[in-house]
Parts: structure tokens; C-alpha cells; sequence
């Protein structure tokens, strides 16, 4: 039966206009749990041929999985649920995908307005609670604002800088049976506007006096696909590369101009590039993915700021020249404004600052302690994954070893929550990740703290067929909390916790479980489940003794390396 027809049997009210207007953005699938007040969106979804519907069983979950959809697709994805409880639980997600720059639309029910003016079962005031955490919030108030708010919402959603937008339908309206007239709106794109020549000539102008430059690509440069821009520019120009760790893989780690990643700690190797500089070249970098005082701490330094939106303000990051407008024809303009300017990283400095992070990842790979270093887990996870396949780090401890230490040679390869950096996210936002490439191996990385926030996804999983592979980094405690306290107080407290059978609790979900024994079994076994179209878990116990070993490396190297 075709679509037509299949929708002729069906009343053609709100619920069914909300879904066309869904499908008309492009939306291919819906994460979330229905509810009494949504039922007709929910039966609608149902119904469509071209979306759908991942029941998932946490609204919590449901917000990851379309942050993350949304994130590896660049169009907005799209969460679901009731009222009350339901729409409060998708509000981290959507918080973290605001902070993160990445585009969501959250829509729930909400109760009737015959009721929501006055003290009602389940009735909170949604649309300001969801305000501070989105672009747009709003109620739709009939049926025939439909058509003209979700288009609102798309094109404010996936607007740079990019970010969540809620709607709330109340259930009057989803009950509604007028519509059969109305019709979704055309899709338009803002698209970005090409780059001020005057502004090309004045950085051009500051960067002749520059003695020293550096980049800093950030998350902007890896939304918009700058990254073979930027590869051009920073061999044109030889000039030293960092990115933050939204934007790790935008130029990739193994190109000569790389030097690593910025943002886990004032002095790591990538941050002595920054101590010289005099100007910084800031691609697509925002406030949130780090603190600006990090790479000027002193206020000294020129910043030319490439960005399709203008920079937030902060003392530490007052621009001297903004180039407002497309990434990548900003930086070919700039690099034809400088022809024939060269900066030369070849220096002995800078030659130690990108070799030394690579000498620390051979030497973990061949580290045989147990419980397992580190730098282990990262070798052998880079060794399991291809150039383009896919890791999620989840917020802890882990996140800053894989962060500064993990290979990453293309964007949105190696995916952290660094604007909220919540807990918990990469499990469910796997799933997601794994339907918008369904061709690419993907890993959740997560610390057994974050693990059984979300772990009930697990059946999500196997009910919807989508391959999961889950590798836990296991110290049975909060361990970044943990090297923070000892870090700073000289002793912890409250960060320990115990854990399940990771393999019976996996096979409880009809997955395959698996626990490391030896630094050797982590490879084989990574290989092994990542070539499973199944779910898998993996946990591996991890020494963070090595946390405090690092601190008092980086604390002891001589700034001129």
C-alpha cells in the first residue's frame, strides 16, 4: 500500500501535519518514549514510511541519541516525549546539545489549554523551563501554526551557531482533526556569506608582523567542513595547528603542521606552541569548549578570529581582526592574501612538541601492566578502529586521555561532550551514531561512573538491531573527580563505588559480555566485537595510578622542551 493510501484510511488531523512537516525537514528518525497526551503524534510517526521511531527507555537517552544524530549529520535531530516528567528528563541533552553547538529539535505534549492556566495534574510550565537551554522555545497554539513552527525550528536549529530548539504541543491540539488543508513550508538554508576582503587585507596586515603564529581550530572549522581548507592553509603558511577536542581530526594528527590537542591542562606539549606565540589564528574556536585565558593568559597575544559568527566577549579574547563568514573562503582568501609568506615550524621546539605525544602512545602500546595503563587502551583502541571510524569518549577520566592523547585524522571521528561535558552520553549517542553510518565501525568509550547511567540502552539496542560495541574503562570509582581531589586536597573521598558482573549483566540483555584479564586480550577482543553486527560489551580494568605520574611529568617539563 502506498503512502497516500495508507494515509487515507488514517484521519488527516495535527498529529498527521506534524509528522508531514517532520518529513519535509528530512527527518529519518525519531528518538523518544510517547506518552497518554502524545498518542497521535506517537501512531503518526507509526505510519510514516520515511521516519523512524527508536523507542528508547529513557527520555534522557532519547535526548543523546538525537544530539548525536545531529552532531554526525549537521540537520537537526529530532526527541520525543510526554508531558511533565517525560519532557524534564529530555532536558540535559538538549542543555548539553546547546552547549555544544549542535542541532535538536525536542518536541513534547504538554496538557490542554483548558488546563494549563491554573494548578493541573502533571502541567509545568515547559516553555520557560526549556528557555535558558535553547534558541527557540515555544507552544504551539493551533493546528495551524504547525506548518510555520517546526520550519522555525529547523532553520533555527541548524543556524550557526547551531543549537536546540523545543516545542511543546498540547494535547488538544495533537487531538485535533483539522489540517488536511495545510502543508509544510519549503525548506531554506541560510547559507554563509562569503568573507570582507577589508577584513582579509587587515589580518593579512597583522600576520606580516607576526613572528610567531599559531592555530587553533576549534568546533566551528569541523561543523563546516573546513577541514581541507585548513590542511591548505597551515602548509602554505607552515604554520603550528592545535585543535580543541570538539574540534580533534579537523586537521589530522599525522599532517606535519599538526601539534595535538589543547584543553586538558595549562601544561601539556601542545600548550608550549601557545606560550611563544604572538599571534593567534583562531578557526572556528568557541568560549565554551575551553577557557580563551588558557591560550592568553596574559592578554598579549593578537587574535584574528575566523568564524561564520562573531566571537563571544571575554577579557582574555579581545579580537583584533574578525573574519565573519564561510570557514573554508576565509582561509583560501587569506592564504592568496599572504602568498608567498612563510612561518617555519620545523624548529627543534616544536619538532619535540609534535613527536612527544607520539612517543608516549608507543610506549603504552607496548605496556603489559594489568589492570591495563592508559595509554594502553588508547593504542589498542586506535589500533581497532580505522582512520574513519567513529569513537564517543564519555566525560571522566578517560575523556582527558583520549582527548590529548588519541590519533585522530578526520572530524567528527572522535566525538567528547566538552561545552556541558555530561556523563553518560556516548552509550546511547552510539546508537544514534551508528544509524547516521551505517557503514562505519563505532565505539562508546565510557568510565564504569558513566556506564549505568544509560546502560538500560543496552536492550534499545538489541531490540532495534543496531550494532553497538561498548568498551568501559574500569576503575569502580568517579575517576576524575578522584585525581582532582588528590590533585588538590592530597586525598578523596565518596568516589568509590562497586560494580556488577559486567558479563552476566550484559548477557541479560541478550549481548555478548566480555572482561579483559591482560593488556593482551584488550586488541583481539576489540577487533572481535567491533566485527560483531551484534552488541557487545567490553570491560576493561584501567590503572590510574597513571594519573597522578602525568601531572608530575607535565609539571616538571622545562618550558622551552
Amino acid at each position: 500500500m502506498s503512502e497516500s493510501e495508507h494515509r487515507k484510511q488514517t484521519p488527516d488531523g495535527a498529529a498527521e501535519l506534524l509528522v508531514r512537516c517532520l518529513e519535509n525537514e528530512g527527518v529519518e528518525v525519531v528518538f523518544g518514549v510517547p506518552g497518554e497526551e502524545n498518542i497521535r503524534f506517537t501512531n503518526a510517526l507509526a505510519r510514516s514510511e520515511r521516519i523512524r521511531y527508536v523507542l528508547t527507555r529513557h527520555e534522557q537517552a532519547a535526548s543523546f541519541m538525537a544530539e548525536m544524530h545531529g552532531r554526525l549529520t549537521g540537520s537537526a535531530g529530532v526527541m520525543s516525549a510526554t508531558l511533565g516528567p517525560g519532557a524534564i528528563n529530555l532536558m540535559l541533552g538538549v542543555a548539553d546539545a546547546m552547549t555544544n553547538s549542535t542541532p535538536v529539535v525536542a518536541i513534547t505534549a504538554q496538557v490542554g489549554k483548558e488546563r494549563n492556566y491554573k494548578e493541573s495534574h502533571q502541567f509545568v510550565d515547559l516553555v520557560s523551563m526549556f528557555a535558558p537551554v535553547t534558541k527557540w522555545s515555544a507552544e504551539v497554539p493551533a493546528t495551524r501554526a504547525i506548518p510555520e513552527m517546526v520550519r522555525r525550528a529547523f532553520k533555527t536549529a541548524e543556524s550557526e551557531r547551531p543549537g536546540a530548539v523545543y516545542l511543546a504541543v498540547p494535547e488538544d491540539v495533537d487531538e485535533a482533526t483539522d489540517g488536511s488543508d495545510l502543508r509544510p513550508l519549503r525548506r531554506n538554508v541560510v547559507q554563509p556569506e562569503a568573507p570582507s576582503p577589508k577584513q582579509i587585507k587587515r589580518a593579512g596586515e597583522l600576520l606580516r608582523q607576526a613572528r610567531r603564529p599559531v592555530i587553533l581550530a576549534g568546533h566551528g572549522a569541523a561543523r563546516g567542513g573546513a577541514e581541507e581548507s585548513l590542511a591548505a592553509f597551515a602548509t602554505a603558511l607552515d604554520v603550528s595547528t592545535a585543535t580543541t577536542f570538539h574540534g580533534k581530526g579537523v586537521l589530522p594528527d599525522d599532517h606535519p603542521c599538526a601539534t595535538g590537542t589543547f584543553g586538558f591542562m595549562r601544561r601539556d606539549y601542545t600548550n608550549f606552541g601557545f606560550e611563544e606565540a604572538d599571534v593567534v589564528i583562531a578557526v572556528g574556536y568557541e568560549l565554551q569548549e575551553f577557557d580563551p585565558s588558557r591560550i592568553n593568559p596574559d592578554g598579549d597575544k593578537k587574535i584574528i578570529h575566523i568564524h561564520r559568527v562573531p566571537a563571544e566577549v571575554d577579557d582574555s579574547y579581545s579580537v583584533d581582526v574578525g573574519i565573519i563568514g564561510d570557514i573554508s573562503a576565509s582561509l583560501d582568501a587569506l592564504a592568496t592574501e599572504l602568498d608567498g609568506l612563510r612561518w617555519t615550524i620545523d624548529d627543534e621546539d616544536t619538532k619535540a612538541t609534535r613527536t612527544l605525544l607520539a612517543k608516549e602512545l608507543e610506549q603504552g602500546a607496548a605496556d603489559e601492566r594489568y589492570p591495563l595503563a592508559p595509554q594502553r587502551v588508547i593504542a589498542d583502541t586506535r589500533a581497532a578502529l580505522g582512520r574513519d571510524d567513529i569513537v564517543l569518549v564519555d566525560t571522566g577520566a578517560l575523556k582527558m586521555w583520549m582527548a590529548r592523547l588519541y590519533p585522530t585524522y578526520a572530524p567528527n571521528t572522535c566525538l567528547i561532550s566538552n561545552g556541558l561535558s555530561t556523563m553518560g552520553f556516548s552509550l546511547p549517542g552510539a546508537l544514534a551514531v551508528q544509524l547516521a553510518r551505517p557503514q562505519t565501525k563505532v565505539l562508546a568509550a565510557v568510565g564504569d561512573g558513566s556506564f549505568l547511567m544509560h546502560s538500560q540502552e543496552i536492550e534499545t539496542a538489541v531490540r532495534e538491531n543496531i550494532p553497538l560495541t561498548v568498551l568501559i574503562w574500569e576503575d569502580n570509582g568517579y575517576g576524575l573527580i578522584k585525581w582532582k581531589m588528590d590533585l588538590e586536597v592530597g586525598e578523596h573521598s565518596n568516589t568509590d563505588f562497586g560494580n556488577p558482573d559486567i558479563v552476566q549483566y550484559a548477557r541479560s540483555f541478550g549481548a555478548k559480555g566480555y572482561h579483559i584479564e591482560s593488556a593482551g586480550d584488550l586488541l583481539p577482543t576489540l577487533r572481535e566485537a567491533l566485527a560483531d553486527p551484534g552488541v557487545s560489551i567490553i570491560n576493561c580494568p584501567v590503572d590510574y595510578a597513571e594519573n597522578m605520574n602525568l601531572i608530575e611529568h607535565l609539571g616538571h617539563l622545562d618550558s622551552a622542551l
